[in-house]
C-alpha cells in the first residue's frame, strides 16, 4: 500500500489542497517514470481515481488534486480562471519539488492540462488527454443552462438527470458497455454534489461559459489523445482533428464507450496511460478491443426534455 499525504495549499488566497501517493518502495521491478499529476472533470476532486492509481502506483508518484472550485477547495474568485489554476498546478509542483511530471488530463482536465502544458512545456514530460471538449454544441450548451436553472431553483434531482444525459450516451442503437451501471453511478455523484458543494453552481457556469483555449500545443510535449467512440461532449472524429493540429503523438477511439470512458472501461483506460507514460507499445493495448454487448443491457430511463448523443 503506497503511503498517502494530504497537503493545503493556497494561490491568490484561494485554499486548495492535493493528495499524494508515493510510489510503493517494494516495487523496484517494475518500470519508472515520473511523478503523474491527475487533472478531472469540473465537478471531480481527488478521490475518484482508484483505477488509475492502482494502475499507475506501482510505477511512479500519483498526484490528484481539489483545485479551486472543485471539490473541497475554496471558490474561484470572478473573472477568467485558466490562468489561476495553471499557478494551483504549479503551485503543488513546487511544493513537492517535481522538476518534471507526466500529466494526465481528463474532460474539463483535459482544457486545463492542455493550457498549463502550453504555459510550461518544460515541467511536462508526457501528457494524455482524454474526452477533450474541443467543441461543446449549442444544444449541448443549452441542455447545460437548463440544467443550472434547475439547481438555482433547488431541483437536485432534475440537475443530476439533466447533466448525466448530458455526458452519457442513452441512444440504444449505440452500444456503451455498462451503460446503466455508468448513469446510475454518474447520475449519484452529481445529485451528492448538488447537494453538499457550497460553489457548484459557479463551477457549472465557468464550465459552460469559460472554454478552454484548445488552439496550439505545447511544444516537445509528448502527447497522446483519446476519446470514447460514443462522446456526447466533443465527437470522436473532432478531437481526431485536434489531435492532428497539435502535433500528438497518438489519437485512439476507445470502442463501446461515451464521454465517460474512464468510466465505463476504467482498468482499460488507466492501462492505456500507465503503457504511454512508460513508453511501452500501445498496439494489443486491451482498450482498443471491443465489449461484447450484455444481455438485457438498456440504457438508463430519463425525464422529458434530458439529451441523446
Amino acid at each position: 500500500m503506497p503511503d498517502e499525504v494530504i497537503r493545503s495549499l493556497t494561490v491568490s488566497g484561494v485554499p486548495y489542497a492535493y493528495r499524494l501517493l508515493r510510489r510503493s518502495a517494494g516495487d523496484g521491478d517494475r518500470p519508472r517514470t515520473e511523478p503523474v499529476l491527475v487533472i478531472g472533470g469540473a465537478l471531480q476532486g481527488m478521490g475518484g481515481w482508484q483505477q488509475l492509481e492502482h494502475a499507475l502506483g506501482p510505477l511512479a508518484d500519483v498526484v490528484t488534486a481539489d483545485l479551486p472550485g472543485m471539490g473541497g477547495a475554496g471558490p474561484l474568485p470572478p473573472g477568467p480562471s485558466q490562468e489561476l489554476l495553471c499557478r494551483a498546478l504549479e503551485g503543488i509542483l513546487d511544493d513537492l519539488r517535481y522538476e518534471r511530471v507526466n500529466v494526465f488530463g481528463f474532460s474539463y482536465g483535459a482544457g486545463l492540462a492542455h493550457g498549463c502544458a502550453r504555459r510550461s512545456p518544460h515541467r511536462v514530460a508526457r501528457m494524455v488527454l482524454g474526452g477533450a471538449p474541443i467543441h461543446i454544441s449549442d444544444a449541448l450548451l443549452h441542455a447545460g443552462w437548463r440544467a443550472e436553472r434547475y439547481l438555482a431553483r433547488g431541483d437536485a434531482e432534475s440537475f443530476a438527470e439533466q447533466i448525466a444525459a448530458m455526458l452519457l450516451c442513452l441512444d440504444e442503437s449505440r452500444h456503451v458497455t455498462r451503460r446503466a451501471l455508468a448513469y446510475r453511478y454518474v447520475r449519484r455523484a452529481l445529485l451528492h454534489t448538488a447537494r453538499h458543494s457550497p460553489h457548484l453552481a459557479d463551477s457549472l457556469r465557468r464550465a459552460l461559459s469559460e472554454p478552454a483555449d484548445f488552439s496550439g500545443g505545447p511544444t516537445g510535449v509528448p502527447t497522446l489523445v483519446f476519446s470514447g467512440e460514443h462522446d456526447t461532449v466533443t465527437s470522436a472524429e473532432r478531437q481526431r482533428a485536434f489531435a492532428e493540429r497539435i502535433g500528438a503523438r497518438r489519437f485512439l477511439t476507445i470502442p463501446d464507450t461515451d464521454h465517460w470512458v474512464v468510466l465505463e472501461r476504467a482498468r482499460d483506460t488507466a492501462d492505456l496511460a500507465a503503457r504511454f507514460f512508460t513508453d511501452r507499445p500501445l498496439a494489443g493495448a486491451p482498450c482498443l478491443r471491443r465489449v461484447p454487448r450484455e444481455d438485457g443491457e438498456r440504457p438508463a430511463p430519463v425525464r422529458s426534455g434530458a439529451g441523446h448523443c
